[in-house]
């Protein structure tokens, strides 16, 4: 164990202290994306269960006008009411495939006065590039409407309402600018709409989000792995300083040489025959 002692002074307890470290900080990183991966299948079977289920009433999905929880996320719900469309909103810097453009939020007016926003649909810039070319207008008189709810979107820092142009779906802002009640807990992307609007948006959402967990449980496995090789790392850093420390010794050079005299009568594998054919071949 003499031959050891080395193993034991600061200069090694610090590696070992850093590799301990190390080993932590995998194991954290390890953990997180199996939280990763936790909350992408949660995000999945959210779309499995609501995307094309029946549709609901609003009263009974939403009880309050402020209600909403993350599970009901992409839940089908109905309900009727008449569009307003003095208070229609647009949200600017919305790109899809097509390019840049806006949403349309246009409050529909339920039975009891209040207020639901709608978001219509998208629409192209225009040849300025600040507003569109044209909105077609909502349905007038009573519609009834199936919609995949929404949760209220963040307040983005620095960006304000211009016009009739917001930055992003921020129910409760939306919300003070209408008199009138509103339900600030979710919005509804238009699925169907009855009867039929005469020019339809193009949809927002057409098909379920892809399911993809990702490659989390990968990351964690290999992040389990780095922490191992650490370890390993400083086991075979201390083993060539023993054998560094004690390549004098008899009983050293002797384990040495019967690994040379194994490694000499060991069976030659076919990728070594191989190669020492193709060394001896004529060139």
């Amino acid at each position: 164990m003499k031959r050891w002692r080395f193993a034991f002074s600061r200069r090694w307890l610090g590696y070992l202290a850093f590799a301990v470290a190390f080993a932590i900080a995998c194991g954290c990183l390890s953990a997180w994306q199996l939280a990763r991966s936790k909350e992408a299948a949660a995000a999945n079977a959210i779309i499995s269960k609501n995307f094309h289920a029946e549709p609901v009433p609003l009263d009974r999905a939403l009880p309050d006008r402020d209600s909403f929880s993350a599970d009901q996320k992409w839940m089908r719900v109905e309900m009727s009411g008449a569009y307003v469309q003095r208070d229609q909103l647009l949200v600017r810097n919305r790109a899809t495939d097509s390019g840049p453009g806006f949403e349309v939020l246009t409050p529909l007016k339920l039975s009891d006065g209040s207020l639901f926003i709608v978001d219509r649909g998208w629409v192209p810039v225009g040849n300025s590039g600040n507003v569109p070319e044209s909105v077609p207008p909502a349905s007038t008189g009573q519609v009834t409407v199936v919609v995949r709810l929404k949760p209220s979107e963040p307040r983005l820092p620095g960006q304000s309402r211009i016009g009739n142009q917001v930055p992003t779906v921020e129910l409760p802002d939306i919300a003070a600018e209408i008199d009138a009640p509103t339900y600030t807990g979710a919005y509804g992307l238009l699925d169907t709409q009855t009867p039929a609007p005469a020019h339809r948006l193009t949809p927002v959402v057409t098909s379920a989000p892809v399911q993809d967990e990702g490659l989390h449980w990968s990351y964690m496995i290999q992040w389990i792995i780095f922490a191992l090789i650490g370890f390993f790392g400083l086991g075979y850093a201390i083993r060539q300083e023993y054998k560094h420390r004690n390549e004098d010794d008899p009983s050293q050079r002797a384990r040495e040489k019967e690994r040379e005299r194994r490694r000499a009568v060991r069976p030659k594998s076919d990728a070594e025959i191989e190669d020492e054919l193709l060394d001896h071949a004529p060139r």
